[in-house]
């Protein structure tokens, strides 16, 4: 596959403490690389002959945003016009979570307004994401 037009981008809570921000990325990062998978290369060998695990093949850019940001991209992403993204979003309701079946339960029992976003991450064609994450900068 050819990565020229392709772009992956993950967007956190500007607020949100270092724990809780390097736990949603690594959430979403693992989500991800699930639907996601042909973009992960072969893995590689060192000099020494110790074996890597492949990585993605092109930078993955953490951005920041307000919650109300993130609300507000996530509702877009419903649109008609991003369902060709794969999205993966992480909330409040997640983190409240001790296990995937409470999980289930508690997603099922409340409403999308209700949701906080801590983070999203977008794959797909670059001018869609950057349609919608172009202007925001980068997590420092």
């Amino acid at each position: 596959m050819n990565y020229a037009n392709y772009k992956c981008v993950m967007v956190l809570d500007e607020d949100l403490p270092q724990g809780i921000l390097c736990n949603t990325s690594a959430i979403m990062g693992i989500t991800l690389g699930k639907y996601i998978a042909s973009t992960v290369g072969e893995n590689v060998v060192d000099q020494d002959n110790f074996l890597h695990l492949g990585i993605i093949q092109f930078p993955v850019p953490i951005l920041k945003a307000s919650k109300e940001k993130i609300k507000e991209i996530r509702e877009m992403l419903y649109e008609d016009k991003y369902q060709e993204l794969v999205v993966v979003d992480f909330s409040d309701v997640a983190q409240s979570c001790n296990d995937y079946p409470d999980f289930i339960e508690l997603m099922k029992n409340t409403k999308h307004q209700d949701i906080t976003y801590f983070g999203i991450a977008m794959c797909g064609a670059k001018k869609l994401v950057n349609k919608l994450t172009g202007s925001l900068p980068l997590l420092r």
